[in-house]
């Protein structure tokens, strides 16, 4: 769509056959400098580093207050970076040590040295990035691609692996229209004045965009950043079938990429899978903190359904979750990610 790059002043994505790119030195800054005041809003002590794989160096940031537990390993959605994961880390903590992960190819300071989007590739990057983590299994978190990232592991490489969080997945089901015209919506909303901009977000379920951090952030990638186009391919029944470590699959009751039946539906071939149906949008699950507790829950003790068991049994009760009391747990992710995805 020519006319929404113009608005948006998008960069576009990168070259079809090369990684993700800087527009400019001058983007990259302006993009670091928000990034680190909404990192400033992660619990501390926070510890950055760098790993170093075959095709790829990945900053990891790491939250361990409790460092010898298995990792909890957090992947985000297209286009975005492991900051906006700031209303989840300290309670995922309780489980371990929490790692948020800044996919290569997206706009953070990982730098790709190849694609990274090929199922095989995505893959070994990501085995041989946990076997340097931790020399346990991880428990990895992903929302939207970041959930595809975690399902394409556990099918491909899944000896690293303990249980997978599925955040409103990409990879379950193909986004249809109603997906595309809530992500332009959604997209063009957090353009609008603020009166209008407040309205918008209780109609959309995502509050998130009245954070002015979070949209200078998002706008600084947008536009300063051509990312690796994700098109994330759709996992077969069979494929399904294969996926064999716990499984907890959450969704939106309003989400425009998974609905509550889809999920239920595609759950029940992963032979270890339970649904939790939560109340919000993708992107915009609205009671954080009860959704952590969740969390925590099931990564404390991912055991496996009884034979027989319909997937969906475990989300019986759980749509009447309670608000949150931060004003952080308000909204989960930007809308950065989803402005260049293509599934």
């Amino acid at each position: 769509m020519p006319w929404l790059k113009h608005i948006t002043r998008a960069a576009g994505p990168a070259p079809e056959g090369e990684p993700g790119s800087w527009v400019s030195d001058a983007a990259r800054e302006q993009f670091m400098a928000a990034y680190e005041r909404v990192f400033a809003r992660w619990p501390q002590p926070l510890e950055e580093f760098d790993i170093e794989t075959a095709t790829a160096t990945t900053r990891v940031h790491a939250y361990r207050p409790h460092p010898d537990g298995a990792p909890i390993v957090l992947l985000t959605g297209a286009g975005g970076n492991a900051a906006f994961w700031f209303p989840h880390v300290a309670a995922l903590a309780e489980g371990g040590p929490v790692y948020g992960i800044d996919l290569p190819g997206d706009a953070n300071p990982s730098v790709p040295r190849a694609l990274m989007t090929p199922p095989a590739s995505c893959a070994a990057w990501l085995d041989e990035l946990l076997g340097k983590l931790s020399d346990r299994p991880a428990h990895l978190v992903g929302f939207s691609y970041g959930g595809w990232v975690a399902l394409n592991q556990a099918l491909r490489a899944p000896g690293r692996v303990a249980s997978l969080t599925l955040l409103d997945p990409a990879g379950l089901v193909s986004p249809d229209a109603r997906f595309y015209r809530w992500l332009t919506i959604s997209g063009l909303a957090t353009l609008t004045p603020m009166p209008l901009r407040r309205r918008l977000a209780r109609w959309l379920d995502l509050p998130h965009i009245l954070e002015p951090e979070l949209m200078t952030l998002m706008w600084a990638a947008i536009r300063g950043y051509r990312a690796e186009p994700k098109k994330p391919a759709i996992l077969t029944d069979d494929e399904l079938r294969a996926i064999d470590v716990p499984v907890l699959l959450v969704t939106g009751a309003r989400s425009a990429l998974l609905t509550p039946a889809q999920a239920r539906g595609r759950a029940s071939l992963m032979p270890q899978a339970e649904v939790a149906v939560v109340p919000g949008s993708h992107g915009g699950f609205d009671r954080i903190g009860e959704l952590n507790d969740r969390i925590v829950a099931f990564i404390k003790s991912p055991g496996r359904r009884p034979a027989g068991s319909p997937a969906g049994s475990a989300d019986k009760g759980k749509q009447g979750l309670t608000p949150a009391t931060s004003p952080d747990a308000a909204s989960m992710f930007p809308l950065s990610r989803y402005f260049r995805y293509r599934a």
